[in-house]
């Protein structure tokens, strides 16, 4: 499902928690994502639980894979997110056309080892950190913010859920 007509992957370095990868599936979904894939073991043995509400982890393949590195996309820039020193603040950057975002643990960081094959490393500037679902909604969205998509009504339509039909009055 690439409603954006964008190549976007993400890459989870080992999630610990199910409903935080769950609500990237509905981000990854609302934004176009084509693939997700993770690392480690702590989510593949919670994936029964299911907090996606829109069922995107139907439609988005979500890959379990032993090394990142070894499924970047063909072409993709990777492009590491995390709260790192030297780091190129989000609103700074320029999202690659084909991009393979990495996204780090909860309880964690992106190892070294990892950022040095990152073609660039990004971090949402806040107060705190924010949790791993955040950070995916923000990065895309920021993607979005900077693209030049389709604006309108033939949008919100796309877009919204079976039980919300309300429109504004023209006056």
């Amino acid at each position: 499902m690439q409603i954006l007509n964008q190549r976007v992957s993400i890459g989870l370095v080992n999630p610990k928690n199910p409903v935080n990868v769950a609500s990237i599936l509905r981000a990854a979904g609302c934004y176009g994502v084509a693939s997700v894939f993770y690392t480690g073991q702590r989510y593949r043995f919670a994936k029964d639980f299911n907090a996606d509400t829109k069922a995107f982890h139907k439609k988005i393949p979500t890959i379990g894979v032993d090394s990142l590195k070894d499924v970047i996309p063909k072409g993709a820039s990777v492009v590491a997110v995390e709260l790192v020193e030297g780091a190129t603040p989000l609103p700074e950057f320029s999202h690659p056309a084909n991009a393979f975002y990495m996204l780090g643990p909860e309880d964690g960081s992106i190892s070294e080892e990892i950022l040095q094959w990152c073609d660039h490393v990004v971090y949402v500037p806040t107060y705190s950190c924010m949790n791993l679902a955040a950070t995916a909604n923000v990065l895309l969205y920021d993607r979005l913010c900077k693209s030049d998509f389709q604006k309108g009504d033939a949008l919100i339509r796309s877009s919204r859920d079976n039980n919300n039909k309300t429109t504004i009055k023209s006056n």
